[in-house]
């Protein structure tokens, strides 16, 4: 697996899936095409499986090579990243900020927080990353983000980490207008159950509020269930067939207005979750990072407030 280790095969590796073929991308690269054919018999053979499938119309990944790919993707992402900071920094000294977020949080929360603060801050080059919990909190300890939003749950799983609670927002459940639950008086959990669900992806073997919802009733998860973490292809999904989403009331205001989604009247106080501020425990944050932080404590209380 010490192969695995070596980043210039992998980035050789992504680059042949994303041409082709082994000629463009050895061009791409600049190095001779058997040096690159030779690079990747090499990492097949080291790790005992198949990555590409050579054919007569050009060259594709397996299953195993599109998994090592994502990796690649990822690796080449950063340095292409690295590269931007460091131009950017010869250029001016500006100040770069990242900060991670939950997806249903950048749907609608932190773009209008951002809005505010950038009028205060136009210098601050703001990174904003989208990632399940779990991964936003192992991030920070990494040092990936400056600070994170997100819920308060799983908080206490990691050590060096410090939170306050900035607003509390309700989850809702929400359906197309025409969902046959609208005929329903009093829909209850069990109902609910029976229809094909899209839920965010938490992260490790962490459960969903529904799963937790559901399990403290009794009542066997639906049949039919999709994981995802694009608020957007949830929301596009519910509109378009009886898939159900929990999702919370501010990230659908848009949607409301313009009458594609609607919420079913179910609710218990277990739909209701607490959104912190989280921060390496030995980092303090600067004056712009608390800034934005009030816009966004600011915005959230302002959306959420019923």
């Amino acid at each position: 697996m010490q192969l695995l280790m070596d980043s210039r095969k992998l980035l050789y590796l992504a680059t042949v899936v994303e041409q082709g073929s082994l000629n463009k991308a050895a061009k791409r690269l600049d190095v001779s095409q058997p040096a690159l054919s030779k690079a990747m018999d090499r990492l097949e053979n080291g790790l005992g499986v198949k990555l590409l499938d050579r054919g007569p119309h050009g060259i594709t990944a397996t299953a195993y090579g599109e998994l090592l790919c994502s990796h690649a993707r990822l690796i080449k992402e950063e340095l292409e990243f690295a590269e931007t900071r460091i131009q950017n920094a010869g250029k001016r000294r500006a100040r770069v900020m990242t900060l991670g977020t939950l997806p249903s949080l950048a749907a609608s929360v932190v773009p209008l927080a951002v809005g505010r603060w950038r009028e205060r801050h136009p210098r601050v080059l703001l990174r904003v990353v989208e990632k399940v919990q779990v991964e936003l909190l192992f991030g920070l300890l990494r040092g990936d983000f400056d600070f994170v939003i997100a819920q308060t749950e799983f908080y206490n799983l990691l050590d060096g980490l410090k939170q306050r609670v900035i607003f509390r927002d309700r989850l809702r459940v929400f359906a197309r207008p025409k969902h046959r639950l609208f005929r329903v008086a009093e829909p209850i959990w069990a109902d609910l159950a029976q229809f094909p669900w899209v839920c965010p992806m938490v992260g490790g073997r962490q459960r969903t509020v529904l799963e937790k919802l559901l399990a403290s009733e009794g009542i066997d998860l639906p049949q039919q269930m999709i994981e995802c973490g694009s608020i957007g292809f949830t929301k596009a999904l519910v509109a378009a067939s009886d898939h159900l989403a929990m999702l919370p009331e501010h990230a659908a205001m848009s949607d409301l207005g313009e009458g594609t989604l609607k919420p079913l009247a179910i609710t218990v106080p277990a739909l209701s979750r607490d959104i912190a501020v989280i921060f390496r425990e030995r980092s303090a944050l600067d004056a712009s990072s608390r800034d934005l932080i009030r816009q966004i404590e600011t915005v959230g209380a302002d959306l959420s407030r019923e």
